[in-house]
């Protein structure tokens, strides 16, 4: 783990000519996976999750690659839901090390901690042989370092405004990158809108890639919910599916679920025999922490990362939904490249009181700037370098019925998650 922290120092530096040395020098694992390929602004986790469970409902073994974890590294591997054990890292990692080093003596650049994950990932799951990979993409798409495979299908989530740095500086700019893994005649599934659905609906045509829309092509509707989770049907050009329970609150949920089923559907015209069971079974099984996750209830503690706009408007429709009338303490700590102002302005009205704190994180810049934004939407707004000093204050002043809902950076989540379940 520490050889993967100094890593860091690479940055984040795109481009596919190093993975692709890399992995033609471990016999490019990757090459012998059956993937597909999640991407997408919100939502990709939850999503690979979904359709991870419903593929293992239908008795596959199937690996995940996701990014970031919250408390574990080992939490981006699993089979079947399974983490990687920390010594098979380590002896994955003692395997690439002597590549690593040919490369750099050999006048290559050297990988990124990400890229030498994503290397890693496609030696394990050879390595154990999976049936499916379902894989997440890291940051965009068309040269992220997960884009160097050839997926049995495409998932594009979503596309909204965040890693204005690398990415670009419009939906439109960031939505061409994200289309990167449309690949010629490889099916695709979208539940993007505008803009993003414009451009996403172009790269399919041009590269005779089928489009499945979500909301067209696939719908859904709401049945109930409750703080446990909700209940909502479907209909496809296939099945229909009524009842489906998914242990997940938030509409968004329901939209993310619809593309891992659209996605399930595409691998059952391949000839998978993908039943509308296993779909069931396989949404009721699906958990994603640290998204509008209730970790207590007296008072109530919800904690999301919501770590940009969009994220942050489904965070306050949740909190609308679920908790109406209920007065909530804000905890809130964002990375200094985020629409911080916007993700303030949209939550802090809803709050009685809220608590700035700071990312542990080199991006967290000027983490206080925040408060002067918060200022101008509550009543109250406290500072808090430190998450568990935000966390105690917040507990401190909220009554037995008001809400203390902890979001931003997921770095800063994952700490007040570890810190609340302790």
């Amino acid at each position: 783990m520490d050889y993967l922290a100094n890593l860091t120092k690479f940055g984040v530096n795109f481009g596919l000519s190093r993975i692709e040395e890399l992995l033609s020098r471990l016999g490019n694992p990757h090459q012998f996976l059956k993937v597909a390929h999640i991407g997408g602004t919100n939502g990709k986790g939850s999503t690979t999750a979904m359709l991870a469970n419903i593929l293992q409902s239908a008795g596959y073994k199937v690996g995940t690659f996701t990014s970031p974890h919250l408390h574990s590294y080992c939490e981006r591997f699993r089979i079947n839901g399974e983490e990687i054990g920390g010594s098979r890292i380590a002896g994955l990692i003692a395997d690439l090390l002597p590549h690593l080093e040919a490369m750099v003596s050999e006048g290559f650049e050297h990988p990124t901690e990400f890229e030498v994950s994503t290397a890693l990932a496609f030696q394990y799951f050879y390595q154990e042989n999976v049936d499916f990979l379902v894989l997440e993409v890291g940051m965009g798409g068309a040269v992220d370092s997960t884009n160097v495979i050839a997926p049995v299908l495409a998932v594009i989530t979503n596309v909204s405004i965040d890693h204005t740095d690398y990415l670009g500086k419009s939906v439109r700019e960031i939505a061409e990158v994200k289309s990167g893994i449309i690949k010629p005649g490889v099916p695709t599934v979208t539940a993007a809108a505008g803009e993003a659905l414009a451009v996403i609906t172009k790269t399919c045509r041009e590269r005779g890639s089928p489009l499945t829309l979500v909301g067209r092509d696939i719908t859904w509707k709401h049945q109930s919910s409750s703080l446990d989770g909700q209940r909502f049907s479907v209909q496809s050009r296939r099945y229909a599916y009524d009842n489906l329970w998914l242990p997940l609150i938030g509409r968004h949920q329901q939209i993310n679920a619809v593309s891992a089923i659209a996605a399930a559907e595409l691998l059952i015209d391949r000839g998978l025999p993908i039943d509308i069971g296993n779909v069931r079974e396989g949404l009721a099984a699906t958990r994603w922490p640290a998204r509008l996750e209730i970790l207590r209830r007296e008072p109530f503690v919800l904690i999301d990362g919501a770590h940009n706009y969009e994220c942050a408007r489904s965070l306050r429709q949740a909190l609308d939904d679920y908790f109406p009338g209920r007065k909530v303490i804000l905890v809130i700590g964002m990375l200094a490249d985020k629409e911080r102002a916007k993700v303030v302005s949209e939550l802090a009205p809803a709050a009685r009181a809220v608590i700035v704190t700071r990312p542990d994180s080199p991006r967290a810049g000027n983490w206080r700037e925040l408060a002067v934004e918060a200022r101008r939407h509550a009543p109250e707004v406290y500072l808090a370098e430190e998450i568990e000093a935000a966390l105690n204050k917040a507990l401190s002043i909220a009554g037995p019925d008001e809400l203390v809902c902890v979001t931003g950076s997921l770095y800063m989540v994952a700490e007040a998650r570890e810190l609340l379940l302790q």
